[in-house]
């Protein structure tokens, strides 16, 4: 199993757009083969980081999740709403990797 981390900072102007566009691509993310859980939160110590939780049945399941035409749709409509890059933590086999 494959656990990841993604959190990103958004604009506070932009932090709704933010979240609703992400919405629209969480309904397409767990229709993917092997998402067994796929949810964003705000953080709860800033109202301005995006944490996205997620759970796969294998690596080769998240690397489609990563190529997958929805997620290409919401880089770029979330390009603009950020103040910084996402940061990604995948856990698994006892590791984390950082990105």
């Amino acid at each position: 199993m494959i656990y990841v981390i993604a959190t990103t900072p958004m604009k506070p102007e932009n932090r709704e757009d933010f979240i609703k566009g992400h919405k629209a691509c969480t309904a397409e993310t767990r229709k993917e083969k092997g998402c067994l859980a796929y949810d964003g939160h705000v953080s709860v110590n800033d109202p301005n980081l995006y944490v996205v939780v997620e759970r796969w049945e294998t690596r080769d399941d998240l690397t489609a999740h990563a190529k997958a035409p929805h997620m290409k749709v919401w880089r770029e409509y979330s390009a603009q709403m950020k103040t910084g890059p996402t940061v990604i933590e995948i856990i698994s086999d006892g590791k984390v990797e950082k990105f």
